[in-house]
């Protein structure tokens, strides 16, 4: 990722401090885009080019803390998310299942107290065409919503472990740096097995 001053990385609309502010939304999508993309079993690492001399010594490290809080955060807000989607899919199962069953009551005592008849056909099968529309959305929540919110809660937890290294491009002060969280300026240093975003 290149950018020409650390604070592109953060939302400028953000009062918080610092070490809370969220990410920018374009910043955390590239990350995120990036990182799904890589072996899911390797620790990342975040490459920063700066178009600038390197600052201050420990500056990976305080871009680093607050680029991992940011996504603690939103492995915490999935985890939330998801445990109100499974509530919400045992309601509506609860719910559709009712339904259900009232529909299959009242269109048997439809058959009874009308006969045979086209219209008395007609009525409960529309019945129980409604009750299995009212289990549509517990179906949908149990097979289908609740592992895409999982799997975003994973890449979340893998970016909250993620190491920020920062290449200065512009003038540099002549040292070299091979730690994930050093801030000296050396592109031609290696990650070792860790995958870089």
């Amino acid at each position: 990722m290149r950018v020409r001053d650390l604070s592109q990385l953060f939302d400028s609309m953000d009062p918080s401090p610092f070490h809370e502010k969220d990410l920018d939304g374009d910043a955390e999508e590239y990350i995120v885009s990036s990182a799904n993309e890589l072996p899911a079993r390797t620790p990342l690492t975040l490459v920063v080019h700066l178009d600038r001399a390197a600052d201050l010594p420990g500056e990976a490290t305080v871009l680093r803390d607050p680029i991992r809080d940011h996504f603690a955060r939103r492995s915490e807000l999935s985890r939330r998310e998801l445990r109100r989607l499974l509530r919400r899919g045992w309601i509506s199962l609860l719910i559709g299942l009712g339904f259900l069953a009232a529909g299959l009551l009242v269109g048997a005592s439809v058959e009874r107290w009308m006969g045979e008849g086209h219209l008395a056909t007609m009525l409960r099968e529309s019945l129980l065409i409604g009750g299995w529309v009212a289990m549509w959305r517990p179906i949908e929540i149990f097979l289908y919503d609740w592992w895409v919110i999982r799997g975003e809660r994973r890449i979340f937890d893998r970016l909250s472990r993620l190491d920020v290294r920062i290449v200065c491009t512009g003038a540099t002060n002549g040292t070299t740096g091979s730690t994930p969280t050093r801030s000296t300026c050396s592109p031609s240093a290696t990650e070792g097995r860790r995958n870089r975003i």
